[in-house]
């Protein structure tokens, strides 16, 4: 009976607002949901600490091999500001199934594509579009240099809580993509450009834009924005290096 219960798929938890979960916790409100799981903005009974709570969907996560490897990751990259901090594990029973959950800290703001869309003309200045990356890059290259890698960067995973002169962002899902740890840091250093790219407007303001801001993008060519920048650590060495110009 055990096994055949493992077995059922279950594509949606509907934990609604008020729930208890493992008498620890209340559920305040969804916060999202993906391949793996949904993700609940949650609140700490005896404390009144407001947290996250991954749950992840019981066929997405045989043998309990998903969330462990995710838990181990974030705590590796701990001491990476850019990553949100994990808290701790606990297995619930949800539809007559146990469902394991990750607890983290809970990040208040908005994901970075909803704060692009926001601005004037729907995207950053230049001045800002550059702090921003500079922010990214940088917490990209802690990231990179304890050997380690996001696997899906855009503008739809980064919450972005203040910004002034610098931007604090925090990363909301860190992944475990095919292929060699050197092409993961490679392709996150691309998607580093395109979020770039993404916040000073797209394709349709590019002509416009300073050679400085070109020599960045690489016209969004994979080979030679990898040319320039292997890693987070090599853009973000030439963002506090390079000559502004107009």
């Amino acid at each position: 009976m055990a096994a055949k219960k493992t077995a059922q798929r279950i594509s949606s938890f509907d934990l609604a607002p008020g729930r208890i979960l493992a008498r620890k916790y209340e559920v305040l409100s969804l916060l999202g949901a993906g391949w793996e799981g949904e993700v609940y903005h949650i609140r700490e009974l005896a404390t009144g600490i407001e947290r996250t709570a991954k749950l992840y969907f019981p066929h997405r996560n045989l043998k309990d091999k998903s969330a462990q490897r995710y838990a181990k990751k974030m705590h590796d990259l701990r001491h990476c500001p850019i990553v949100i901090q994990y808290s701790t594990q606990e297995v619930l029973l949800v539809k007559g199934l146990p469902v394991t959950v990750l607890i983290s800290e809970y990040i208040e703001g908005e994901l970075l594509s909803q704060f692009i869309v926001r601005q004037k003309r729907k995207r950053l200045s230049a001045f800002m579009a550059l702090h921003l990356l500079h922010t990214l890059a940088r917490g990209m290259a802690c990231v990179h240099d304890l050997g380690d890698y996001h696997g899906d960067l855009h503008s739809d995973n980064i919450i972005m809580q203040r910004y002034g002169l610098s931007f604090d962002l925090k990363l909301v899902d860190l992944f475990s993509a095919s292929g060699s740890i050197r092409e993961n840091i490679q392709s996150d250093t691309v998607d580093l450009i395109h979020i770039f790219h993404e916040a000073l407007g797209g394709a349709k303001h590019y002509a416009s834009h300073p050679q400085v801001i070109k020599d960045i993008c690489c016209g969004l060519k994979r080979s030679l924005i990898l040319k320039k920048f292997k890693t987070a650590g090599q853009l973000t060495r030439h963002l506090e290096t390079m000559q502004w110009s107009k």
